[in-house]
């Protein structure tokens, strides 16, 4: 779904994916998460920028990285994020209601996973999730 947005932008999408990686979660609520966090990736990732992802497996979690090259969060709102309804960026309040992030966190709650923010203002966000291992 999101291949005309980043061939449209010009985007890099780079994958590092680590085989034969398996994991205990709801594959469906999963599916919410990628594509809530992977739409914010795109949305907010200027023209020829880049959006990763990546897999590992440590010992009792896989990671999951997505990073962009986007705009960034500013200074103390990485926690407000995930609050209903709140939007870093009210000047695209129109390209979604702000309940995406609010439903990673419920679904992560529920899975048991972890989540967890990263971002520089101008630079970029990275989210990092884990996800138990079977």
């Amino acid at each position: 779904p999101f291949e005309s947005v980043w061939e449209e932008k010009n985007i890099e999408l780079m994958t590092e994916i680590e085989d034969d990686v398996n994991v205990i979660s709801d594959m469906q609520l999963m599916s919410i998460v990628w594509n809530n966090i992977l739409s914010n990736a795109f949305k907010f990732t200027p023209e020829n920028g880049q959006v990763t992802v990546s897999l590992t497996s440590g010992k009792k979690y896989a990671v999951v990285k997505i990073s962009d090259t986007g705009c960034g969060i500013p200074e103390g709102q990485t926690e407000l994020i995930f609050d209903k309804f709140y939007q870093c960026d009210s000047s695209r309040a129109t390209d979604g209601n702000g309940l995406g992030l609010a439903l990673v966190r419920r679904i992560i709650n529920l899975t048991e996973s972890i989540i967890k923010v990263e971002s520089e203002e101008g630079n970029g966000t990275t989210f990092t999730v884990k996800i138990h291992k079977n």
